[in-house]
Formats: structure tokens, C-alpha cells, sequence
């Protein structure tokens, strides 16, 4: 079976993230071990899988939003309905809310 692509690694970590939970780019990137979180930025906007890969999952290391590939509002509808509040932009109590690999 051929390796898995950096996206396909990035989806695979991304599925442990729990209903109620974010992650950062930044996190993902170190669980793959390197700093490239920018290339998983660009992983999860061509998620292909979502909802199933939970890419609204995915924030910003200082808790704010981050982009979304349906919009930022979309993101934040999503994330509230699974119980992870967010006010002007940033999650609430992000550091208990984050997730780490």
C-alpha cells in the first residue's frame, strides 16, 4: 500500500479530535514532526472528507477562529453546536478546550 500523503496523515490525526475539542494547526504539525503548520492550514481547506474529518476543529495556537473552507460563521455554528463557545472570535477557555496529540 502506497505511504499515506501529508494531507491523508494530517485527516488521520485530525479524527482523534473529540466532539467538544479544537486542536491548532500547530499542533498537528508537531504530531507529524515538524512546523508546518501552514501546510496543514492548506490540508484542511481541501479536506475532501469533511464532516467526517473535522477541519472547524482546527484554530489558531492563540485560540482565534482561523479561516473555514464555508466561512468563519459556519465554523463557529459548528463548533457551539458541539459545545466549544466562542465570543469575538476566539474559543472560550481555549486551553481547556484544546486537544493535544
Amino acid at each position: 500500500m502506497a505511504e499515506k500523503t501529508f494531507n491523508e496523515k494530517c485527516y488521520s490525526l485530525l479524527k482523534k479530535v473529540p466532539k467538544g475539542k479544537v486542536t491548532t494547526y500547530g499542533e498537528i504539525a508537531k504530531a507529524l514532526g515538524g512546523k508546518a503548520y501552514q501546510a496543514v492550514g492548506n490540508a484542511m481547506n481541501k479536506n475532501p472528507y469533511a464532516p467526517k474529518v473535522p477541519c472547524h476543529r482546527v484554530v489558531n495556537s492563540d485560540g482565534s477562529i482561523g479561516g473555514f473552507a464555508f466561512g468563519v460563521s459556519e465554523k463557529v455554528k459548528i463548533l457551539k453546536s458541539e459545545g466549544v463557545d466562542v465570543i469575538d472570535g476566539k474559543i472560550v477557555e481555549f486551553e481547556k478546550k484544546l486537544f493535544k496529540f
